[in-house]
């Protein structure tokens, strides 16, 4: 777990589990709308899965992303930007060296909002034994560069495998008996008073242990995203929006 406490700010836009690629480009649009300063977010907060496969260290990975990334470092150099790795997008910080980048290990990540004490991760900081060992082994960067390697003796073989699988996924799947496994997986463990995360992909809310949960939706399935606002009843509300393209 992180010991940095973030600051979390009125106005900072989260978003989770983009999921981008060349059959999911809604995202860009979105972040070019930043760039252009037609949407004015006061931070950017990005949890996780923003990319469908960027890996530091390979890269054969950055091709199609270059661009998205390349928006992202103009707009660190003017707004905040927070980013939580996931599963998919690892190995960041010498791809986004102006911005706070989180790796699994350091999450959740202890944040702050007015009086409120919040955490935030991607969602899967806390898998079974042997998705950990997984998780260490592929983020090794000896590891890394061997695979990059067998990558290009194989003319990206296993990478563009990989893409034809991740094409095929459904991210937008109903996760039955949701909030009954968070319990389950949360219940006695943290003390806050909400905990935002992404990786579910369920756009859900519910009370856990006298902390509010929060599960992102994901933009991939919807275009949503959320802005941190504040009101006299309750000092953190995320504010879903739905991006339209031209809107």
């Amino acid at each position: 777990m992180s010991h940095k406490v973030l600051e979390l700010k009125e106005g900072a836009f989260i978003i989770s589990d983009a999921h981008f690629s060349h059959r999911r480009e809604e995202l860009l649009a979105f972040i070019e709308d930043i760039h252009a300063k037609k949407l004015s977010p006061t931070q950017l907060i990005l949890m996780g899965d923003i990319f469908d496969a960027l890996f530091g260290g390979i890269p054969y990975t950055y091709s199609e992303n270059r661009e998205l990334l390349k928006l992202l470092n103009d707009i660190s150099m003017e707004i905040e930007l927070i980013y939580l790795e996931g599963n998919h997008d690892f190995n960041l910080s010498s791809l986004l060296p102006n911005a706070a980048v989180f790796p699994i290990g350091a999450q959740p990540v202890e944040a702050r909002y007015k009086d409120k004490k919040v955490y935030l991760a991607h969602g899967d900081f806390d898998g079974a034994a042997g998705y950990k060992l997984y998780t260490a082994f592929i983020r090794n960067p000896f590891v890394l560069f061997i695979l990059k390697y067998i990558d290009l003796a194989l003319d990206h073989l296993i990478l563009k495998k990989v893409n034809g699988h991740l094409g095929k996924k459904d991210d937008c799947n109903r996760f039955t008996g949701f909030a009954a496994f968070i319990k389950r997986r949360l219940s006695g463990r943290f003390s806050c008073d909400y905990f935002i995360e992404g990786h579910f992909h369920q756009n859900d809310s519910f009370e856990v242990d006298g902390f509010t949960y929060i599960n992102l939706a994901a933009f991939a399935c919807n275009q949503r995203y959320f802005i941190i606002e504040y009101s006299q009843e309750s000092s953190v509300i995320l504010l879903e929006k739905k991006f339209s393209k031209g809107k």
